[in-house]
């Protein structure tokens, strides 16, 4: 271990150089390719660990001043503009609620007048439900098939283990059949059509979804142990750090003053985005577009279902500025806390991210981002039904149910968005040998996951679930340019997989 790695580790405050960056650079490349510890969901997040939330070293406190130096006074009055903004969308969430999120037919998503509509809604939202993506029928026939396999195999893990909600299974007979199904990789190149690239020589195609192994859950009524907060997941402090985030200058416009000019829907400066510096377990290290599930249940509000938080590119702002600034006066109980001229930029920056923390997603609560209400702008999804599918930007706030109120059980197959790109097809890679040993794909909690399950499936499943196509997203089978420029990069990424 180099000393400047060591010290970052030990929390002594590093110099902004060279030296830092190498230091990050090297604990990056070592952490993507450690093996995670066993674990479970709960291993994400801070606020479920028995010792809570450790501070962060205080090198932040350096790297907050040095994001902001020379802005101070634009982003002093980026922060009054974003207040008046939240102020009069908290009002308009308020009185819609679910409706707000926008909903699409599967049928419809060729219909250039259905979607035009949809598209802009979902732009201003970032969350969405697309109906009846394969029928009702199959999609309760995975989750049988599913039961069946859990119950043929007991030794599954879960969370919580007494009253299992969420199951550490990634390759279980519904779960391969869904990903590649031919509805599912179609939905999911009509939502991330919805991104764009300034860069256009940038290596990406949303056109050529690819899969991301990811768990389920089947929620039982009653249920109050898998209640999971306001998080945003794709890392934390990583958000905030120059070989993180910050190596696509993604949010580089919010740390200056101009928030106005952020596009959450950029995505060449996404590429190279490090959103997993600490080999944490559960951490995303691919690009996800929009992080999304299949329904395998008919579930309401209140029924052990997703919350989404609309205001979506103001809340994403407003998080990403909330530990620049503090309140005059702390006493959350008086009138006029959250009014503007209580709070004021900081004159010296503490090493406090309101809820990021190493190694663990984004978590949020109305304590630490008090004007985001979130009490109010957490909105659930719309009654959905087995076969529709829910899908969130890659920023947003989500969360879930304190209690399953229902009187059916709550499951869905978790099924992010990713395009082609070339640290996507490095992760194929690595998740094509997890998923032919039987174990968790790289991002997840190790150990030997489902080796010795009975029943697991194989490639030639994925085949005749979803044909080439299926085999392409698995990174089993090479892929073809269908457009002359996009030749080259497809040669390139054949090569990572091959």
């Amino acid at each position: 271990m180099s000393p400047a790695l060591r010290r970052l580790r030990s929390g002594v405050k590093l110099p902004l150089n060279r030296t830092f960056a190498t230091a990050i650079a090297t604990q990056n490349k070592a952490s993507y390719y450690a093996p995670k510890k066993e674990g479970d969901i709960s291993s994400v997040f801070a606020s479920l660990s028995s010792s809570g939330p450790t501070p962060l070293p205080a090198r932040f406190a350096s790297l907050k001043s040095s994001l902001i130096q020379g802005h101070e006074a634009a982003l002093t009055s980026s922060w009054s503009r974003l207040l008046a903004s939240l102020r009069s969308e908290i009002d308009l969430i308020t009185t819609t609620g679910s409706s707000i999120i926008p909903t699409l037919p599967f049928s419809e998503i060729k219909n250039h007048s259905r979607l035009l509509p949809f598209s802009r809604c979902l732009h201003k939202r970032g969350v969405a439900v697309i109906r009846n993506v394969v029928s009702e029928q199959e999609a309760l026939g995975w989750k049988e098939e599913i039961k069946e396999y859990i119950a043929r195999n007991p030794h599954t893990k879960a969370f919580p283990p007494d009253k299992p909600a969420v199951y550490e299974l990634y390759w279980s007979p519904g779960q391969i059949e869904a990903r590649a199904h031919p509805n599912v990789l179609e939905t999911q190149r009509m939502l991330m059509s919805s991104w764009g690239k300034k860069d256009k020589n940038a290596l990406i195609s949303t056109e050529i979804p690819v899969s991301y192994a990811d768990r389920l859950r089947i929620r039982q009524p009653g249920d109050s142990a898998f209640a999971l907060g306001p998080h945003v997941d794709g890392g934390s402090v990583e958000r905030w750090e120059r070989e993180g985030y910050g190596k696509g200058g993604v949010y580089d416009t919010v740390f200056e003053g101009r928030w106005e000019d952020f596009d959450p829907w950029e995505a060449s400066a996404r590429l190279n985005v490090e959103s997993d510096l600490y080999n944490g377990a559960g951490a995303c290290s691919m690009f996800r577009m929009f992080q999304g599930w299949l329904s395998m249940s008919a579930t309401e509000p209140g029924e052990g279902t997703l919350l989404v938080n609309p205001l979506f590119k103001l809340a994403t702002v407003y998080y990403l500025l909330r530990p620049f600034f503090k309140p005059k006066n702390e006493d959350r109980e008086k009138s006029g806390y959250l009014d503007e001229s209580n709070w004021e930029l900081a004159e010296v920056q503490s090493s406090v991210l309101q809820g990021a923390t190493m190694g663990c997603t984004q978590e949020l609560s109305d304590v630490l981002h008090p004007h985001l209400q979130l009490y109010k702008t957490m909105v659930h999804v719309p009654d959905v039904n087995p076969g529709d599918y829910v899908a969130w930007h890659c920023d947003s706030i989500h969360a879930v149910d304190k209690v399953h109120a229902g009187k059916e059980d709550s499951s869905v197959m978790y099924i992010p968005a990713c395009p082609l790109t070339e640290v996507n097809a490095r992760y194929l890679v690595r998740q094509r040998d997890a998923f032919l040993n039987g174990t968790p794909g790289p991002d997840f909690p190790g150990g030997k996951g489902e080796s010795e399950h009975a029943g697991r499936m194989s490639k030639e499943d994925i085949e005749a679930a979803g044909g080439e196509n299926g085999m392409r997203a698995m990174g089993l089978a090479s892929w073809e340019a269908e457009l002359e420029n996009e030749k080259n990069f497809v040669t390139r990424v054949n090569s990572i997989v091959s």
